[in-house]
């Protein structure tokens, strides 16, 4: 079977070769490279190196050396064409069936590179003549110099429907349409597709010329400002990244690379000295684009304009990276000044203007958040729900359980801190204590020895089952303030479901409530005994009231916030024997959360036992006896 040179170039690119290998053999990142011991001989240090970019491994002590196909035959033993199978179905891709017609359009598709490498310097000579001067004049206005203007190889397409046909006389029509230079219509004669444009050719990872993008020079009803050639035998715009053959080895220098919108913004860029700029051919970006740019960098940098399409067009990419994401691998945003395109910003503000953005580039979590937290109204619990299912079903699509565990985690946090905002404490009731939750304030004056007593079997134990009690009476003691938290006790009833019909009853009482009614009665066994009442500030007789709402509202956010984190303990607990080290770094992440809750908790209790112990000393300041206050 004769495979074409195109058809294994496509094999090997949308082969992962480093990936390929780390199925049996164990590598590590060695700067842009990976490295080994050889697998082919016994070694102590690595001298076997994997260059995905090059799409080569090579070993420096026995010399071993090949491609993705290469390895197949060597590592596994398999021929020739079973190596191709095998890659090929793992890629998606169908082998070409094995007949001679098959093999005599491989060649010639072949032969369609030297149409547009003979098209390609056609269109520059044109620049060069006078029917090029507007384009000259359009580049000039740019403020492109000669030597860009080589370097991208600008040329100029006449104002005339059968030019190319005649300067390329050599070749048949047929190769010209499929080559996407002429345009087919039934009953009329072909004509050129590129007329009266600017033209800059599209170049494979080899530099080799398989499409064109032109520029009108004039506008012209009708006539879209940047055409490209359409998809053929060399050309498929899904699969192409514009300037990656020179952005590559540049970006394995800088370690970045970056992705703009258009051919302009590229050159603009590679001007100012950003070398290592692509762009995708006037499309959204797709799956095998962001394949192509991680080869060439880990970490991306995406630019879009700052007005709503541009965003639109940033979730997009998103949307489609996540179930790419693995370790190590992931996606920049940059969010530009509205209405201004990079070339705009470096001719406007300066190349340092460009840089500075550049260097704050936002995170794909960032981004998820800022959509969806922006994308509906957020007044009602039905709202703030819809959040939190809109950013689940982001998570959901990634396909890597420790990345996948970690964005919940983290979109998780910022829900919780949005949905149930914690009070600032406040330090002595003197003002608002800055700390985050979790951080211990300066400790409060005559601290008793049988209130920190009780307060560290409070936080070491039962705590839980002592808040659960104390926000209930809370909420039993301050009915007013239930309306305000419907959307927390709805999910405290979710949580603890024996509670529900309690809690049922609670947001029930409030629809009736007038302004001095009669509370309603609850039946006292439906109800768990408060806690001790010197514990709360929302259960004490003469609190503050403002520290009454605050409190009450930090321990209800709290109190819904803990099932939810033993849960996901406990799902990282039963996937510790099929993933140690990922449950391991979840299961950290869940333990701190958890332990500033209960240091949170206790907190609040330690202020208000202080307070107590303040405002009702003993006698004659003797010691109170044990039994003098309540212990859980």
């Amino acid at each position: 079977m004769a495979l074409s040179p195109q058809w294994l170039d496509e094999l090997k690119t949308r082969t992962t070769l480093s990936a390929l290998i780390m199925r049996t053999t164990k590598l590590t990142r060695a700067g842009n490279e990976w490295k080994a011991c050889c697998p082919f001989h016994q070694e102590k240090s690595p001298s076997f190196y994997v260059n995905d970019a090059k799409g080569f491994y090579h070993c420096f002590g026995c010399q071993a050396h090949g491609s993705a196909i290469d390895w197949m035959m060597q590592q596994h033993g398999l021929e020739f064409m079973d190596a191709v199978k095998e890659l090929a179905a793992a890629a998606g891709m169908d082998v070409p069936a094995p007949d001679p017609r098959a093999v005599r359009r491989a060649e010639e598709r072949a032969s369609l590179h030297d149409v547009m490498q003979a098209a390609q310097e056609w269109l520059v000579a044109n620049l060069r003549q006078p029917v090029g001067s507007n384009a000259r004049d359009y580049l000039a206005s740019r403020g492109f110099s000669e030597a860009v203007c080589r370097e991208f190889g600008f040329g100029y397409a006449p104002d005339e429907r059968q030019a190319l046909k005649q300067a390329l006389g050599k070749f048949e029509e047929p190769m010209l349409i499929e080559a996407g230079l002429r345009i087919a219509v039934d009953d009329k004669e072909p004509y050129d597709r590129f007329r009266d444009r600017l033209m800059l050719p599209i170049q494979d990872a080899r530099g080799r010329v398989i499409a064109f993008g032109g520029r009108i020079l004039e506008k012209r009803e009708g006539a879209p400002k940047y055409l490209n050639s359409p998809d053929t035998p060399l050309f498929d715009k899904s699969r192409t990244l514009y300037n990656l053959h020179r952005a590559a080895p540049a970006a394995r220098k800088s370690g970045r690379l970056i992705a703009v919108e258009g051919y302009m913004d590229v050159i603009a860029l590679v001007a100012a000295g950003f070398a290592e700029a692509v762009a995708p051919m006037g499309t959204a970006l797709t799956e095998p684009q962001i394949e192509l740019m991680w080869r060439a960098c880990e970490k991306p940098v995406l630019c879009f304009d700052g007005d709503a399409a541009g965003q639109r067009a940033a979730m997009k990419a998103v949307v489609r990276a996540l179930p790419l994401l693995r370790p190590g691998h992931t996606l920049q945003i940059v969010t530009l000044p509205e209405g201004l395109d990079p070339d705009d910003i470096i001719r406007q503000r300066g190349k340092a203007a460009m840089a500075k953005l550049l260097e704050e580039p936002r995170s794909i979590i960032d981004l998820i958040w800022s959509h969806e937290s922006a994308a509906a109204p957020l007044t009602s619990p039905e709202d703030k729900a819809g959040l939190k299912a809109r950013l689940l079903g982001h998570v959901d699509t990634i396909a890597d359980s420790d990345i996948r565990a970690l964005y919940q985690r983290e979109l998780l946090d910022r829900y919780s801190a949005f949905a149930f905002p914690p009070r600032e404490a406040r330090q002595g009731n003197r003002g608002p204590w800055q700390g985050r939750p979790g951080q211990r304030p300066a400790a409060p004056a005559r601290m008793e020895p049988h209130h920190a007593a009780a307060l560290r079997k409070a936080a070491e134990g039962a705590s839980r089952d002592v808040l659960t009690r104390a926000v209930l009476h809370g909420f039993l003691r301050h009915r007013e303030l239930i309306s305000a938290h419907t959307d927390s006790l709805f999910e405290l009833a979710r949580a603890l479901p024996h509670l529900a019909p309690l809690i049922d009853n609670l947001i029930d009482s409030t629809e009736s409530l007038e302004q001095g009614e009669n509370l309603p009665i609850f039946d006292p066994d439906s109800v768990p005994p408060p806690p001790d009442n010197t514990r709360f500030s929302f259960l004490g007789e003469g609190s503050d009231p403002v520290e009454v709402r605050e409190d009450l509202a930090e321990a209800v956010s709290l109190l819904v916030e803990r099932p939810a984190l033993e849960a996901a303990i406990k799902a990282a607990t039963a996937r510790f024997d099929a993933d140690p080290e990922g449950a391991f770094a979840e299961q950290q992440v869940l333990r701190k959360r958890k332990l500033e809750i209960e240091e949170r908790i206790g907190q609040m209790a330690r202020k208000r036992a202080a307070a107590y112990a303040v405002e009702t000393p003993t006698p004659n300041g003797a010691e109170p006896s044990e039994g003098a206050s309540e212990t859980e």
